[in-house]
């Protein structure tokens, strides 16, 4: 039995939050170094430091479901916009990860760095995230690994399917990476290279992954006019490769394709009854935001951007492309066409300085400035900036973001990088949900619009996604779990970030604990950096160099 004496803190007098869903109740929370060491009645007991959080929520931390905040930890690993929303894992790795690379790989990475500027100190997927925790991180950190990247690491960005013996290959480092401590893998099917992969690549990859206990996890190859037929690829790879399987950020994009969702909520719900582990994540918000690219064809962009942006100046390849950006068609997902409008496509992140004065105004705002039609301007903005350019797309419907925060197996994801209103981060916009996906979760759709309780919210930001990722000892408050643990103001919690004023800090978290260690203290952080390496069901002690713990 723990001797009272030896509690580190007492967190007395909370509403506890378990992560089960179940009802929320008044008791005293006791941590002992980086575990939960009491839930209850601990009036006689003492400890070190006791905090008073009368008619506050106490609560597991959060997981971000889809985190880009790889680049971001490099710089400023206090995750500061996360941190203040109570997020306290963020699983990345969206369609490339950060490992394996080769020589090629490392060489364009440098190559194509923007304002932030790291050295790439690793190889593997599991050497990169083992660095991350070496340096420092406030947050805890996961990843899955991108099916593009065994892809690019084989045979580069060329638009073909791998020989068997090249799959052979893929399949090698998709194990590697399990054993490592990856999460699964995880596609992302409307952009180039990814965009060339067949489903039969796609089920090979997670063949690989399925013994290892891991997750199938996709950006889907259509959320607009072939939603419906994207999901059915999503469902026969669960059902081939016999893997649990994920819908990055659910949505229906485009206003003519807003009646899809109840037939896509009804497929995966089928889907679900006959017996298959399929769930979804979102975001929070009625806009996306990804790159130009997303505006032209897959075709033109094979190679990578060198390539593309030489086609982009071939003025027949040029005309194709143009003609084909204006053009409704389903053979590639148009994010111009579905957004109705250049008036719906925000400029925030350039990489050439001399654009960066564009930031924050419209593609149309821009195509009018230069006198040149929205698709000749997004053209130019590629080839001048040296990137793919990031921009943001209102393309989604606010119904449609309630109807899915009411489903029982959505869980929650930024879509975003956790960053901090200072330094380099300060060089460009950034879509609201970098800083306001969860804190909107709770403040507009749980206490204001009551589309679910906040048990339910709780659940699905804490043990429903911990469990989907068969993470131990994490997502709940329970007795010996790790002490990740957030205390907020459910009154008080609010986003304040805006698509015009986005680099804004969510307020009402009051304090947050990491393994243990307090990173948020009376909503301020503390520069405390506890976080660790995360490890997927499939990992093995000697498959990675990490001196950290297993979790």
């Amino acid at each position: 039995m723990t001797l009272a004496q030896d509690y580190d803190l007492i967190l007395r007098g909370g509403t506890i939050y378990d992560g089960s869903g179940g009802k929320p109740f008044v008791a005293d929370l006791a941590l002992k170094s980086e575990r939960i060491a009491a839930i209850g009645d601990l009036k006689n007991a003492r400890a070190a430091a006791v905090l008073n959080v009368q008619g506050l929520a106490v609560a597991p931390g959060f997981i971000n479901m889809l985190s880009h905040s790889q680049i971001a930890l490099l710089v400023d690993g206090r995750s500061q916009g996360e941190i203040r929303q109570g997020v306290t894992l963020e699983v990345m790795g969206e369609g490339t990860s950060m490992g394996p690379l080769n020589d090629a790989m490392k060489a364009e990475m440098r190559q194509m760095q923007g304002d932030v500027k790291y050295e790439i100190e690793w190889t593997t997927l599991g050497e990169f995230l083992t660095h991350l925790e070496k340096r420092g991180v406030s947050c805890n950190v996961a990843s899955f690994i991108g099916a593009a990247t065994p892809r690019i690491h084989v045979i580069g960005k060329a638009n073909r399917a791998p020989t068997p013996a090249e799959l052979d290959q893929m399949q090698a480092l998709v194990r590697a990476a399990m054993e490592e401590g990856a999460m699964g893998v995880a596609s992302s099917l409307i952009y180039a290279p990814a965009f060339y992969a067949k489903t039969d690549e796609l089920i090979a990859l997670c063949r690989a992954a399925a013994p290892y206990g891991g997750r199938y996890i996709s950006h889907i190859r259509s959320e607009g006019n072939r939603l419906l037929e994207a999901l059915d690829e999503l469902i026969t790879i669960a059902r081939e490769a016999d893997i649990p399987a994920e819908v990055y950020h659910l949505k229906a994009a485009g206003e003519a394709n807003w009646p899809k969702l109840d037939a896509a909520i009804r497929k995966l719900e089928n889907a679900r009854k006959a017996g298959l582990s399929i769930t979804a994540d979102m975001y929070t918000y009625p806009a996306a935001s990804t790159g130009l690219d997303a505006a032209m064809p897959p075709w033109v962009q094979a190679g990578g951007y060198l390539a593309w942006a030489g086609r982009l100046r071939d003025p027949e390849i040029r005309e194709n492309v143009r003609r084909q950006m204006s053009t409704p068609s389903d053979d590639w997902e148009n994010a111009l066409l579905l957004s109705g409008s250049a008036e719906k496509v925000l400029l925030v992140a350039f990489k050439n300085p001399a654009l960066k004065p564009l930031t924050g105004k419209t593609l149309a705002e821009v195509a009018r400035m230069r006198g040149k039609s929205p698709e000749d301007t997004a053209i130019d903005l590629v080839i001048e900036d040296g990137s793919r350019v990031q921009v943001v797309y209102f393309w989604m419907s606010e119904d449609n973001v309630r109807k899915q925060i009411a489903l029982p197996w959505v869980a929650f994801g930024s879509d975003s990088a956790s960053q901090a209103p200072e330094g380099v981060f300060l060089k460009s916009s950034v879509h609201p949900r970098a800083y306001g996906t969860f804190a909107r979760l709770l403040a507009k759709y749980v206490r204001d619009e009551h589309v679910i309780p906040l048990e339910e919210a709780i659940r699905r930001l804490t043990l429903f996604p911990a469990e989907n990722l068969k993470i131990k000892e994490r997502g709940a408050l329970r007795a010996g779990f790790f002490a990740d643990v957030v205390v907020f103001d459910p009154s008080k919690i609010q986003d304040h970030a805006t698509y015009e004023k986005p680099q804004q800090y969510a307020t009402g978290m009051v304090h947050v604990f990491v393994n243990g260690v307090q990173v948020l203290k009376d909503g301020e952080h503390t520069g405390a950096k506890p976080g660790r390496f995360v490890r997927g069901p499939g990992w093995k002690p000697a498959a990675t160099a990490s001196a950290g713990t297993q979790q």
